[in-house]
């Protein structure tokens, strides 16, 4: 055998006449390939196929006639959605209320789960994990219950705390007052998900060395030290990873809560991306205009959560891919 035949590849660093080629690399995971093929059949099916009903934007779409034997106008719904006063507006009100979900339920997630995690009587703390997983499996109807039932001028419990201490002097009207209606989302959205959120740090603790807080006791570190020095650093690259896929997400400020709390009197900052592709696709039966602003939401994601990917390997941080 020649010499530059066994020269080591520079990528792999396995010699060039031992490296096998994809297909049996694929045979030899076999097992595991057929383990996964129903997963990929599933997300072909279910994920990627439904995106042939993206040609509809391109399209002034008529039900009954076939997909491709549509009238093409070319980018015209999307000069017409850029140019909607209306779909400007529910792009500022998602951005605001994702960004405002986002902040919210990584500081109390994150917050929740380093107490959590600083209790030391498993049983109680198990029952506090307990009871504050279980908003997480009430539907949202539900939640909006609750939530229309405490805001309530009548017999809600806020207000009557308010007058109770003399901050006000009469109820609030909080769902109909724009300037509260962002806030009470995402609240609505703490109160449901920080027990839940809590989940995934609470195991990246469990992952830390205790001899980290051992020596660090016997040096005379305090629990907050031991927090800050440890503890967040230890979960530092899960809540890096979690920044990042929520980044995609967050033109995805949520339908139901909006859709339910909302009324004529907040309509202007309740509506969202979700909302307005419903109003438009179903309602006003305009499917290309609501196809549009589809696309527009998926693409505006793809890049967001690019760049925090590029953003976060400059850094030399944990990235998605």
């Amino acid at each position: 055998m020649s010499e530059n035949s066994t020269m080591l590849d520079s990528n792999e660093g396995i010699p060039k006449a031992k490296r096998k080629t994809f297909w049996e690399r694929v045979w030899a995971q076999k097992d595991l390939c057929l383990l996964c093929l129903p997963f990929v059949i599933y997300i072909l099916f279910f994920n990627y196929a439904p995106l042939s009903g993206w040609l509809m934007a391109f399209q002034k779409y008529r039900p009954g006639t076939g997909l491709f034997d549509q009238e093409w106008i070319g980018l015209e719904n999307f000069r017409m959605l850029f140019a909607d006063p209306n779909f400007l507006r529910v792009v500022r009100n998602t951005l605001a209320m994702s960004l405002i979900n986002l902040t919210l339920s990584f500081v109390f997630s994150i917050g929740f789960a380093v107490l959590l995690n600083e209790v030391k009587n498993k049983h109680l703390k198990k029952i506090m994990q307990t009871v504050s997983y279980l908003p997480h499996f009430l539907s949202w109807i539900i939640v909006t219950g609750i939530v229309l039932d405490v805001l309530s001028t009548e017999t809600g419990i806020i207000n009557q705390l308010l007058m109770q201490f003399n901050f006000v002097d009469k109820p609030i009207s909080f769902l109909s007052e724009p300037k509260y209606f962002w806030w009470i989302v995402g609240f609505s959205n703490v109160w449901k998900s920080t027990g839940w959120g809590s989940i995934i740090y609470l195991s990246a603790m469990s992952a830390i060395n205790e001899e980290l807080y051992e020596s660090a006791e016997m040096d005379g570190a305090s629990r907050l030290r031991k927090i800050w020095h440890i503890t967040l650093p230890g979960i530092k690259p899960t809540i890096f990873i979690l920044l990042l896929i929520n980044i995609g997400n967050i033109l995805n400020a949520g339908f139901e809560v909006q859709y339910l709390l909302g009324n004529g009197l907040v309509q202007q900052v309740s509506q969202t991306i979700d909302i307005f592709v419903l109003k438009y696709g179903i309602s006003l039966n305009n499917y290309s205009f609501a196809t549009a602003a589809g696309i527009f939401n998926g693409v505006i994601s793809i890049i967001l959560i690019t760049l925090g990917n590029k953003l976060a390997k400059v850094a030399g941080e944990e990235s998605l891919f």
